[in-house]
């Protein structure tokens, strides 16, 4: 693989937007994590309490030369429903919100375009926030993989799965190969 790149994005639940992104061929890993907030090294329980301002994201790397910027867009807008404002699903709060934490201006030109455009698809407004990533923070290990540890859990099932099925039919072309 070359160099990597990174990409963050918030889409609700991480361990939905985790599972997705994993399934595409270039990406490295996925850490789930928290940003767009004012609280340094915040837990998951200051999170969940909505008063941190941070969102539950996922941290992307992957090879530009195998996946490009956009087509992560693509996906991650693909895997969420971009006009529920701080919610997606039975998750609700303003971690949940629907959130692009860019690394460059590169990033945040294309991730303002695709909004833009996704704007005119859909009858209700793109609610998805665009800023600067500022400070990533991994969330705790029991976080991590968490629906390929616990594929039978519940809320992965309910959830998860749907949202790895979609990429696994509508992205078949982008997908690692067994």
């Amino acid at each position: 693989m070359q160099e990597t790149s990174r990409a963050t994005f918030g889409g609700g639940c991480f361990w939905c937007t985790e599972a997705a992104m994993k399934e595409l061929d270039g990406v490295a890993s996925v850490t789930s994590g928290y940003a767009g907030g004012h609280v340094e090294n915040p837990s998951y329980e200051a999170v969940c309490s909505g008063d941190t301002g941070h969102a539950e994201v996922v941290q992307v790397e992957y090879d530009p030369d195998v996946v490009a910027y956009d087509e992560l867009l693509e996906v991650f807008f693909a895997t969420h429903d971009p006009t529920q404002l701080n919610r997606q699903g039975p998750d609700v709060g303003t971690q949940y919100r629907s959130i692009v934490l860019y690394h460059d201006e590169d990033q945040r030109t294309q991730a303002e375009a695709y909004v833009d455009a996704l704007d005119e698809e859909y009858d209700d407004d793109v609610v998805t926030e665009i800023e600067s990533l500022e400070t990533f923070y991994a969330a705790e290990e029991y976080h991590q993989d968490y629906f390929e540890k616990n594929p039978s859990d519940a809320y992965c099932q309910m959830h998860a799965r749907p949202k790895v099925e979609k990429v696994r039919e509508k992205f078949r072309s982008k997908l690692k190969r067994a």
